[in-house]
C-alpha cells in the first residue's frame, strides 16, 4: 500500500481506488486530485471507472471541475462507459452533467438511453433521445449478448461476413472440403503435428449471412481472408489470443483496417463515429458478440461459433496475412 507521505498517485493500486481512506490519506498529503494519475491521468475518471461511489464523491469536492475532460471525455461517462451506476449518481450529486456533448455527438446521458438502466436521467426534451437507429441497435444487443452466453472462447478466431452464404466464401476463399481431416486430432495437442493445422477452418451459415471459424489457430482472423470474402460487404474478424489480448480486424469492401476493442472506456477513439462509440458501449468485454452485430449476423445460440459446423474446409496454402 503507498504511504501516506508520498504525495503523488504512483503508488496507488488499482484495486485501491475503492479505499476512501488511502485515497483521502493521498490527497491530504498532497496528491494533486486534477492529474498525475498513470495512463489515464485524471483521478476522478478512474475512480470513475474502477472506484467506490465514496471515493468519487471525496475526488468530486476537491477537483477544480466535475465535468472536466480527459481524451474527450468526463468521468461522467466513464462511469456510464463502463455501467457504474452507483458512480453515476455520485457524479451528478457532485454536479456532473448528463447531457454535456463530446465524442461523435454523444453525452453521458443519451449513450445511458441505450444501456440497461435507461430511466436514470430525466430526458431535457423528447429530441435528445435515441434514433430509431440507435434504439434497434440496443434492442439486438440485449437479444445478442443472452443468446451467445457466457462460453470459453480462447484460442478461438473467426470471421463474421454479412450477406454472403457458405456457398459463396467457399468461392471466394479457393477452398475445398476438409471431409478427409482428423478434427479430433485438431483439437488436440496432435494439431502441431498436423502440416496443414492451420489451413483447416469451419464454416456455417448464419441469418445474415455466415461465419468462418477456426478453434485451435488464428487464420480466420488474418486479413487475407477478411479482404478475399468483404468484397461488397462487410467482415468483422478476431482472435482471442490466449497468450493475451488479440487480432482484429474490420474488412469493407476488400479493404481492411485495424480496429480497436470494445473492452473499455479507453479503447474508444476520440474521432471514432457515432455508431461505433454505441456498438463499443453496447458490446463493451462481448467482443464476440460484437463481431456478430457488426456483420449484422443474427445468432441464436453458440454453434456456430464453437461448432460442429456446417462444413470443415481446407484453405490453399498461401501467406494469409497479406
Amino acid at each position: 500500500m503507498a504511504a501516506a507521505d508520498e504525495a503523488g498517485w504512483f503508488n496507488i493500486a488499482w484495486n485501491e481506488w475503492t479505499d476512501l481512506g488511502q485515497i483521502r490519506a493521498q490527497l491530504d498529503a498532497g496528491a494533486d486530485p486534477n492529474s498525475g494519475v498513470r495512463i489515464f491521468e485524471k483521478p476522478l475518471h478512474v475512480a470513475a471507472e474502477r472506484g467506490s461511489p465514496e471515493v468519487v464523491t471525496e475526488l468530486a469536492m476537491r477537483v477544480d471541475g466535475v465535468d472536466a475532460e480527459h481524451r474527450g471525455r468526463t468521468a461522467l461517462w466513464m462511469a456510464v462507459f463502463e455501467g457504474r451506476t452507483d458512480n453515476v449518481r455520485a457524479l451528478v450529486s457532485a454536479g456532473a452533467d448528463p447531457w454535456r456533448l463530446m465524442m461523435g455527438g454523444w453525452s453521458p446521458g443519451r449513450l445511458n438511453l441505450a444501456g440497461p438502466t435507461p430511466d436514470l436521467f430525466s430526458l431535457p426534451s423528447p429530441e435528445v433521445g435515441l434514433s430509431e437507429a440507435e434504439a434497434a441497435a440496443a434492442a439486438e444487443a440485449r437479444r445478442l449478448i443472452p443468446a451467445l452466453g457466457d462460453f470459453y472462447y480462447e484460442g478461438l478466431s473467426l470471421a463474421c461476413t454479412a450477406d454472403v452464404s457458405a456457398a459463396e466464401a467457399i468461392a471466394r476463399l479457393d477452398a475445398t472440403s476438409a471431409d478427409d481431416a482428423d478434427i479430433d486430432a485438431l483439437y488436440e495437442a496432435a494439431r502441431w503435428n498436423i502440416p496443414d493445422a492451420d489451413l483447416i477452418v469451419g464454416i456455417t451459415d448464419v441469418p445474415g449471412g455466415c461465419v468462418i471459424t477456426q478453434p485451435w489457430g488464428h487464420t480466420p482472423s488474418t486479413p487475407g481472408v477478411a479482404e478475399r470474402v468483404s468484397p461488397g460487404t462487410v467482415c468483422y474478424s478476431m482472435y482471442a489470443n490466449p497468450k493475451g489480448g488479440s487480432g482484429r480486424y474490420v474488412a469493407r469492401d476488400g479493404a481492411v483496417i485495424t480496429t480497436w476493442e470494445p473492452h473499455s472506456a479507453y479503447t474508444v477513439p476520440l474521432d471514432a463515429l457515432a455508431e461505433e462509440i454505441l456498438a463499443a458501449y453496447l458490446y463493451r468485454n462481448h467482443p464476440v458478440a460484437f463481431c456478430c452485430a457488426g456483420a449484422e449476423l443474427r445468432l441464436t445460440d453458440t454453434r456456430p461459433l464453437i461448432g460442429p459446423p456446417d462444413m470443415w474446409l481446407r484453405l490453399p496454402d498461401r501467406d494469409w496475412w497479406k
